[in-house]
């Protein structure tokens, strides 16, 4: 159909009367159940933009800013909110806030009928799977709102390409990672633990490759044995700590945990094994919210303010040659411990690892790794074994696993 498709078509296409067409989109009078499927059916296959929905926000012309988050319950999405807010009043609009509760149907359903009611801008903020199935429905999003003469704007999520008509607003997640990791690397800590791994999800993969990328640094390497994974809340923080503490021996230093609410749960499950932060174990966060501060929690500080502040620009001004990255940067408090070259940090009933030069470890009952490069393989039932160019073991009760120079 050509032309821009209007209510008559709508009912034409639905075979009932404008007056019922109206009934149903604005909802303020009762209609059978039957009736508003066909003229939603028809809205739908028509692609029809009702003008009578942009009615409640038309007194507020030139247009309204709309911000979709999970929740407003979780401090990350209320403070970003909150810039989204003040900026828009600076503006001269009006701002909504609309919550998903981190359902992709609802999320749609949102950003249709904001599209409807012609809202100016649409930010959506926060982590998602990124997979066909999320560009396709992004690209979707934004293709539909440019033809309603809104915009897109993705908030802490990664762009979609060339060609989709979406702004983006996001931070240096991966380089905030990298630094708090690199911060207890400095400090002597080399056995880290990463809390909050949440494989396909965008914040969380880009956390992830931030701590690996300081591991590597340092030479050391990323083992899956130290990445736990665990939903960004604090009651999974809580959780996924305290099972880790009763299945295995507790063979790290420090936390990393992907968000402050996660180390707050961490930090609640340690307190009850009767351990403290920092001199049993350093914790870091990310987000640099409540309650971060109140814990003395060393974290990566977000600019959820200016985030806020500059999808709106970015939707009201000039769009930029491409995605804008704000930085961050490391809040030091209390919650990490240097480890000197004479400390001795005790791992399990029998294992005990003094970090520096002269390190030696107990991995067991039996077992100690002193220093020591080179490989040697007697003949005989206590065999040495070369586990690798710095790694000897013997078969036997006895068995010695060197590790360094010696």
């Amino acid at each position: 159909m050509s032309g821009r498709v209007t209510i008559r078509d709508v009912a034409r296409r639905a075979g009932v009367s404008v007056a019922t067409v109206s009934r149903v989109l604005t909802g303020d009078y009762p209609v059978l159940a039957g009736t508003r499927n066909k003229v939603m059916r028809a809205v739908r296959e028509l692609d029809y933009v009702p003008n009578a929905h942009a009615r409640a926000l038309s007194a507020a012309r030139p247009g309204a800013i709309a911000i979709v988050v999970n929740t407003v319950a979780v401090p990350y999405y209320a403070y970003i909110a909150q810039g989204v807010e003040e900026q828009a009043a600076q503006e001269g609009r009006l701002s909504l806030i609309c919550t998903t509760g981190g359902d992709p149907g609802r999320e749609l359903s949102i950003v249709q009928l904001l599209r409807e009611q012609r809202a100016e801008a649409v930010i959506l903020v926060g982590s998602v799977i990124v997979d066909e199935d999320y560009r396709k429905r992004m690209s979707e999003y934004a293709h539909a709102l440019a033809a309603a003469g809104s915009r897109l704007v993705l908030c802490g999520r990664p762009p979609l390409g060339e060609g989709v008509p979406a702004l983006v607003v996001d931070f240096d997640n991966t380089g905030g990672a990298h630094a708090v990791t690199a911060h207890l690397l400095s400090a002597g800590h080399r056995r880290i633990l990463y809390l909050g791994l949440r494989p396909g999800h965008s914040t969380s993969d880009s956390r992830v490759a931030g701590y690996r990328s300081a591991l590597a640094s340092y030479g050391l390497p990323a083992e899956s044995s130290l990445e736990v994974e665990a939903e960004f809340s604090r009651e999974a923080g809580y959780v996924a700590m305290k099972g880790r503490l009763v299945a295995g021996p507790r063979d790290f230093t420090a936390i990393f945990a992907g968000n402050d609410l996660l180390a707050a749960g961490a930090v609640q499950a340690l307190r009850e094994h009767g351990l403290r932060v920092p001199d049993d174990l350093s914790v870091v966060g990310y987000d640099d919210v409540p309650p971060a501060e109140d814990l003395g929690l060393t974290t990566v500080h977000l600019p959820h303010d200016e985030l806020g502040r500059a999808a709106v620009r970015l939707a009201l001004g000039r769009p930029p040659a491409g995605p804008l990255t704000l930085g961050t940067h490391i809040v030091v408090r209390n919650s990490v411990r240097p480890l000197g070259p004479d400390t001795v940090q005790l791992f399990g009933p029998d294992a005990v690892r003094l970090v520096g030069p002269d390190a030696v470890r107990l991995v067991g009952p039996d077992v100690v790794r002193p220093p020591g490069s080179d490989v040697v393989r007697p003949p005989g039932s206590d065999a040495v074994q070369a586990i690798g160019p710095d790694v000897v073991r013997a078969g036997g009760p006895d068995a010695v696993r060197a590790v360094g120079p010696g």
